[in-house]
């Protein structure tokens, strides 16, 4: 499944009325970790199928950002039915993405 850019226009669309369990990564063009982790991310949304995968640039959409509380980037959310179930920041591998959006 493609990654879905968010931005404060299409979240409510993409997000908030999503039916099921959706990640967002909150990432930033100039962090490193975010750099590392954003390919992951992408493998994990093209092996998935059943969750809906988005990212927010946090220079761009400071509002989300702060809607969510982000302090620390990396920031992986997950939410189900629009609501917030889990996150985890910082660097995490492609099993444990897979392991936070599937139990």
């Amino acid at each position: 499944m493609a990654v879905v850019n968010l931005m404060k226009d299409n979240f409510s669309k993409e997000v908030l009325e999503n039916k099921g369990n959706t990640l967002i990564d909150f990432w930033a063009p100039w962090c490193a970790p975010c750099r590392m982790l954003s390919p992951v991310v992408d493998e994990v949304a093209e092996e998935t199928n059943d969750v809906k995968i988005c990212k927010v640039n946090v220079d761009e959409q400071q509002e989300l950002a702060m809607q969510f509380g982000i302090m620390s980037i990396p920031t992986l959310v997950v939410l189900q039915d629009g609501k917030e179930i889990k996150r985890s920041s910082g660097f995490i591998p492609k099993q444990a993405i897979k392991e936070l959006i599937n139990s």
